[in-house]
């Protein structure tokens, strides 16, 4: 034992820039002596065994436990694979998955197994308000609520193959009729200082990480190969990911949400996402074993894999920031308010797409509205997007910028963008008219095909584009932009495949110019007009 303790103060599990790298149960020192010693202990010392079948869940909580009776502390998981059902993180402490430790989600137990921790009860008056995987959060291979200056570490791996959906068995709303059935790999609510850093996520369940309420929460460097979402950060506020790779083939990579899981509208706000990777078309685990095999080609119409903020949007979404990150094989942006809560003051600057399977961009306000009776109707304003690539959309799809009827979506600024779109759309689709889908869960094939190759905007205010260029890998018959319902649209210098420009209906205050190949224009009002 004393050798390993040695090991483990000289940091060899990578402990040292944790704080985590002192001696083993050290204890806090006297009063006068400055800071005390962070604790940290081995979960073998309290009876975990490591060996992928014993359940090691009791062995676990109470080294938690002890931490915590201590101040705070890190628990390490040393290399093993540590079968476990709910672990109940607690204040001031850091569970460290060493080199070649697996914290495992052990196989969902027989009928009457007592197994994860049930579902805590919620309100009937707001369980209708989202899907019931947001609202629970206690049915999870670790979990906390109310607390403070938590972590979870690296370089160890967390495996939710036996989570629901991970894919172990049931579908989450299964968990009510087989309580003990987990379904989240991370589940934090109404927590506050919150690290997560350098470990990786094999098939996280419904959720790798559901976070919801959480303030001052940092994701750095974390890899997760996952069936459903990554990362689901929800009404949480002063939020950092930085340098993480997603890839989630059938749901969502990083996503952004505003439920009213907490009772009450909250907005998602002062969000920075940086330097991550996103992608839905990778053979679960070839991620992380660094093969990147890729997926059927008959995997297509499932790719998800993308940034995206809602679908549930109570709250709102406010100061977000997303640059140098980087898109392949996924589906585009995102941007959805559909439950009565602001988008407002966003930018995404310096990113890169690759094979697209939807729109690069998809800008939605919608009228939904599931939640309380006396919301209203949202705002979506003030998105600033410029310096991004968009090479080979394999979909038949443009960008989407669409707001409804009196409430357009406003001050949309667009610059610096190359868009590859796929074209050979058939003629006929030029004339099409979409439906308004007011009340449509959003999605980019909501509207069906659209009459455009680059940009489809509708019920808009104030958009401005400059320095566009939209390429395409076949011919289409469809303009580059199809505006409807839009007041004050500027469009500065332009590249544009032959054959139409735009198409205007009911627009009003439209200008065009410094194009090379295109004429200046400036328009009062257009009821209807092509050039």
């Amino acid at each position: 034992m004393i050798d390993r303790r040695k090991m483990l103060l000289a940091g060899g599990m990578g402990l040292a820039a944790t704080g985590a790298g002192r001696a083993l149960g050290a204890q806090p020192s006297r009063p006068g002596e400055g800071d005390a010693p962070e604790a940290s202990v081995d979960v073998r010392h309290f009876g975990a065994v490591g060996d992928g079948t014993t359940i090691d869940t009791p062995a676990v909580n109470r080294a938690i436990d002890h931490c915590a009776a201590m101040g705070g502390g890190t628990v390490v998981f040393p290399a093993g694979r540590y079968a476990c059902y709910t672990v109940r993180l607690k204040s001031n402490v850091t569970l460290h998955l060493g080199q070649g430790a697996v914290l495992l989600a052990a196989p969902n137990p027989e009928p009457g197994g007592r197994g994860y921790d049930h579902p805590e009860p919620i309100d009937p008056a707001i369980s209708g308000y989202q899907d019931f995987g947001h609202s629970h959060f206690r049915n999870s291979l670790v979990w906390g609520e109310g607390l403070h200056d938590i972590a979870i570490t690296g370089p160890g791996l967390i495996d939710g193959t036996n989570l629901s959906r991970g894919d172990g068995s049931y579908g989450y709303m299964d968990d009510l009729h087989h309580p003990g059935t987990g379904n989240k790999a991370i589940a934090f609510k109404e927590c506050r200082n919150v690290l997560l850093r350098d470990f990786r996520v094999y098939r996280g369940g419904w959720f790798a990480l559901l976070a919801t309420g959480v303030d001052t929460l940092t994701i750095h460097n974390l890899i997760v190969d996952t069936t459903r979402d990554g990362f689901d950060i929800d009404a949480c506020r002063n939020v950092r990911v930085t340098d993480c790779t997603v890839n989630s083939p059938w749901d969502d990579g990083i996503c952004l949400k505003s439920s009213y899981a907490l009772g009450h509208a909250r907005p998602c706000e002062n969000v920075t996402i940086t330097g991550c990777y996103v992608t839905g078309n990778y053979e679960i685990g070839s991620v992380l074993d660094g093969t990147w095999r890729k997926m059927p080609a008959s995997f297509a119409p499932q790719v998800h894999g993308r940034i995206k903020f809602g679908t549930e949007s109570n709250g709102g979404f406010k100061n977000i920031t997303i640059t140098g990150c980087v898109f392949e094989d996924s589906q585009g942006f995102a941007l959805e308010t559909v439950d009565g809560g602001d988008l407002e003051d966003v930018t995404i600057a310096n990113c890169t797409m690759r094979n697209n399977f939807s729109s690069p961009f998809f800008l939605r306000l919608g009228r939904r509205m599931r939640g309380p009776k006396d919301a209203t109707i949202a705002k979506l304003r003030r998105v600033l997007i410029s310096n991004v690539t968009s090479y080979n959309s394999v979909a038949v799809l443009p960008s989407i910028i669409a707001g409804i009827p009196g409430h357009p979506v406003e001050d949309v600024k667009i610059a610096d963008v190359y868009l590859h779109q796929e074209g050979g759309a058939p003629a006929k689709l030029a004339e099409r008219q979409p439906p308004l889908e007011e009340l449509g869960y959003p999605e980019p094939n909501m509207f069906g095909d659209l009459p455009a190759t680059g940009f489809y905007i509708r019920d808009a205010r104030n958009v401005e584009m400059s320095n566009i260029e939209v390429a395409l890998a076949n011919a289409d018959p469809r303009p580059a932009f199809w505006l409807r319902d839009v007041d004050r649209a500027d469009f500065f210098r332009l590249r544009l495949p032959e054959g139409p420009a735009f198409r205007l209906q009911d627009v009003q205050r439209f200008r065009s110019f410094g194009s090379y190949d295109r004429e200046d224009r400036r328009i009062a009002r257009a009821e209807r007009m092509i050039f």
